[in-house]
């Protein structure tokens, strides 16, 4: 992450993390291991408290547990991507293992990516700082313009017919990514890496997900965005 004024990457210890978590156990070990990754960590344990310590303190990253007390996480992830201050906050969600649904749920919802309990807790710091990483602006020229699409990478701003149009950090980058290789597929396993720092397929859901998301964003302009059977996506270029 970047100081604004001086465009000089922030340390670690001035990346301030919020851990929204019910079981006080699992809290304490999560911030454990990131204060000794050397991040700046607070937590709370109820989900109305969590907005609202989201709303105001416009952490780098949340960690979102989705079964909360007071509000779960799939409202929090909706009430962050009504307001212009924190849409583009990224979120790992934590969940269960066995809860399919929701982990597609949460992904839909806006979360960044998501972690199944139990988990490791070597795992968590390396997806933190994946996260963080591609949260960054995107060296090169601030501007870059596509069709009917403006991103403005200082800023991790989109424009859709110059009218400013939410999206999370990992959709900017994935249509971006996309966008900057008009008219070339991309295969799935090679975004996964690029946009998500995953080197496998198990997580090929993740892509999906957030494909479906950013394409209803788009609305009509989403028909630029092309499924290539058996490789991946290409955003077809225009004429």
């Amino acid at each position: 992450m970047k100081d604004e004024a001086t465009g000089t990457e922030l340390p670690q210890s001035m990346q301030h993390i919020l851990i929204v978590e019910d079981e006080v156990d699992i809290a304490n070990l999560v911030s454990f291991n990131l204060e000794r990754a050397g991040y700046s960590v607070d937590m709370v344990h109820e989900g109305k408290e969590g907005l609202a310590r989201i709303l105001k303190d416009q952490p780098t990253l949340v960690i979102l547990d989705l079964m909360l007390p007071g509000m779960d996480g799939f409202q929090i992830l909706k009430e962050m991507q009504r307001d212009s201050r924190t849409h583009a906050i990224p979120v790992l969600m934590l969940t269960a293992k066995s809860q399919i649904d929701d982990r597609i749920k949460g992904l839909e919802s806006g979360a960044d990516d998501y972690l199944t309990k139990p988990f490791s807790p070597k795992e968590l710091v390396l997806r933190v700082q994946a996260i963080i990483k591609r949260n960054r602006s995107t060296p090169g020229s601030v501007i870059f313009s596509f069709g009917p699409f403006r991103f403005d990478k200082n800023n991790l701003a989109f424009f859709l017919n110059e009218e400013a149009l939410p999206l999370t950090s990992t959709e900017f980058k994935l249509l971006l990514y996309l966008c900057q290789r008009a008219g070339q597929p991309q295969d799935r396993n090679d975004l996964l890496k690029v946009v998500w720092g995953y080197n496998d397929e198990v997580h090929s859901r993740t892509l999906d997900t957030h494909m479906k998301r950013l394409r209803q964003k788009l609305g009509d302009s989403s028909s630029l965005i092309e499924t290539v059977r058996g490789i991946g996506y290409q955003v077809r270029e225009i004429e």
